[in-house]
C-alpha cells in the first residue's frame, strides 16, 4: 500500500485528508512540525507528501522547499501543497509545488491532485 505523508498541524486539515481517501487506499502518517518534514521524508520515503499551506512558523512553500533541497538528484515523492485561496496557486507553482488543490477541498479534487 503506498504510504502519504500530510504536513499539517490543524486537526480538521488531517481529518478532510483521512476522509477524501477513504478507507484502505493509503498508509497515512502525519507530520506536525514543519521543521522535521525534510528528515521524516528522507527517512520513511512516502509515495505522496501533502502540506498545509498554513503550518506552524515554516509555511508550506519553505517545507516543499526543504524537501526537495534534501531530496536534490534522487527520488522524490509527489508534493501536494493545501492553499487557503485560488490566488495561491501562484505561490504553489513558485514554491515547485506538483499540484494544489484550495482547502475545504472535495474527495474528488483532492484525489485527483494526489494523483499528479
Amino acid at each position: 500500500m503506498p504510504m502519504l505523508l500530510v504536513v499539517a498541524d490543524a486537526q480538521w486539515v488531517i481529518n478532510d485528508v483521512r476522509a477524501s481517501l477513504g478507507v484502505g487506499d493509503w498508509v497515512i502518517e502525519v507530520v506536525p512540525d514543519p521543521y522535521q518534514a525534510a528528515t521524516v521524508v528522507s527517512e520513511m520515503q512516502p509515495q505522496a507528501v501533502v502540506i498545509d499551506m498554513q503550518i506552524g512558523e515554516m509555511g508550506g512553500m519553505a517545507v516543499i522547499r526543504d524537501i526537495k533541497a534534501r531530496l536534490e538528484g534522487g527520488d522524490r515523492p509527489h508534493l501536494v501543497l493545501l492553499l487557503d485561496r485560488t490566488a495561491d496557486s501562484f505561490l504553489a507553482k513558485r514554491a515547485g509545488a506538483d499540484a494544489w488543490v484550495v482547502k475545504p477541498f472535495g474527495a474528488h479534487d483532492f484525489r485527483k491532485a494526489l494523483s499528479g
